[in-house]
């Protein structure tokens, strides 16, 4: 009923006009964190993800943007670690900085709390655009931390990256040119696989080879489209 006091509204009354067209509701974007130990296939579970439809913000990607000279984080590091840590043209030699982080956990504290706002910030700037500009519906943040920094609860899933030890061992000492006893040292700087898999509503065991990983890969992605259209209905 409508109230005695108010001006009817009909398609051609003053106040139709005023109201104008509705404003376009934006989509509802499910934000999904991948993460897991280091050279667990991340990078690949990524790469199949976006093959099938998902829009990829890489964490590590956004930290080499923020250290690169003029970046965003690259006085406050270089100020933080000094200036041994810059290459001849002055800019910040990522291999140097990893070996300080790597063998010094206050440091690596250090390095974190200077880029991980950061990240943060530009992560979110780039999911509000994929919103506004209706460009993807699942947003798929890979980032190794996610659990460590307890930045997981910010997701609505998250997706947990796993394979044997051995093979994990055998991937960074071949990708990263590492002796064995460095490798196994980066892997002990992490958390556990076992507590990630705890956190994790999704997991993807990447040591069977590629076309096991991409299978799983899309019963996972399967899932998340299906997480999406539920969660959206709710919003």
């Amino acid at each position: 009923m409508t109230p005695p006091d108010a001006a009817p509204v009909g398609p051609g009354s003053p106040g139709a006009q005023a109201a104008g067209p509705a404003p376009r509701q934006r989509p509802f974007v499910l934000r999904v964190g991948l993460t897991g130990g280091i050279a667990t296939g991340k990078s690949t579970v990524s790469r199949i993800f976006a093959g099938l439809g998902a829009s990829i913000l890489d964490a590590d990607d956004i930290a080499h943007r923020l250290i690169v000279k003029g970046g965003g984080a690259y006085e406050r590091v270089v100020e933080a670690f000094g200036r041994d840590i810059l290459d001849a043209e002055g800019s910040i030699d990522r291999s140097r900085l990893g070996r300080i982080v790597f063998a010094d956990t206050d440091r690596r504290s250090l390095l974190e709390s200077i880029l991980h706002p950061l990240i943060r910030s530009e992560e979110a700037r780039l999911v509000e655009l994929l919103a506004d500009t209706g460009q993807g519906r699942i947003a798929v943040t890979n980032a190794a931390l996610l659990i460590e920094t307890g930045y997981y609860r910010d997701y609505h899933r998250v997706v947990v990256t796993d394979c044997a030890p051995a093979i994990q061992l055998e991937r960074i000492v071949r990708r990263d040119g590492l002796s064995q006893e460095d490798a196994a040292a980066r892997i002990a700087a992490q958390m556990p696989a076992r507590d990630k898999l705890k956190v994790g509503h999704y997991s993807i065991d990447t040591s069977h080879g590629l076309p096991a990983t991409e299978a799983r890969s899309r019963t996972v992605f399967r899932h998340l489209q299906q997480d999406l259209q539920a969660i959206a209905e709710l919003t």
